[in-house]
């Protein structure tokens, strides 16, 4: 402001001068630009909005998905979700999928060979690993049925995999325990520690027990 007003003085002193009182109102005009200029900065500076972290906001949001997607140049999944999130950003880029998925596994013929469904599931681009949590439930092409709360899917190593309770329906027999390894098209696998082994029959009849033990 003391340069302003320094301005001003000197237009009266000079006031009898024609070309001084040009050179005031340059001079004044380039002051005026200069405080309008810092004054609208210095309100953008104030209104601007504060972004989070690159890494914990989605890349890309997508509703209502149905896709197919490819691996090694061949279309493997079919995955059909309300809700789909990319984070690329991420330390460990991932995939969200927080409001169901549902997806299915093609052999080289494009021929079904698993089914696989989860209420929230997560998906690791750079380790190509599926997380599965709460209500998953996996289908082979032999009918029979996988039943667990948490399930790792590793594309890698051709695995999968789990810590917690399971449950398999088979055509005769339904198994329980906890710990799970198998294959990815589900025609090899293990328990780790068996809890019990049901008929057909009486399974249906303890299917709600069950139910209740894999929340736990």
């Amino acid at each position: 402001m003391s340069v302003f007003y320094l301005l001003i003085d000197q237009f009266v002193l000079s006031d009898k001068n024609s070309n001084n009182r040009l050179g005031f109102i340059s001079a004044l005009g380039v002051v005026v630009l200069m405080f309008l200029s810092a004054a609208c900065t210095k309100e953008k500076k104030e209104f601007l909005p504060k972004f989070a972290d690159r890494s914990a906001i989605p890349g890309m949001f997508t509703d209502s998905v149905t896709t197919l997607i490819s691996d090694s140049g061949r279309i493997r999944y079919r995955v059909i979700t309300e809700v789909w999130r990319v984070f690329d950003k991420a330390k460990d880029p991932y995939w969200y999928f927080p409001k169901k998925v549902y997806f299915e596994r093609f052999n080289d013929s494009l021929k079904t060979e698993s089914m696989v469904q989860s209420d929230t599931a997560r998906y690791f681009t750079n380790r190509r690993v599926w997380e599965l949590k709460k209500n998953v439930k996996l289908i082979s092409l032999k009918g029979e049925s996988f039943e667990t709360a948490l399930l790792y899917w590793d594309q890698s190593q051709q695995r999968i995999y789990s810590d917690s309770f399971i449950r398999i329906e088979q055509k005769d027999q339904v198994i329980t325990g906890y710990g799970f390894e198998s294959n990815e098209s589900l025609t090899q696998y293990k328990i780790f520690k068996v809890n019990a082994i049901f008929p057909i029959d009486s399974a249906e009849a303890d299917s709600m027990g069950m139910d209740t033990k894999a929340a736990k």
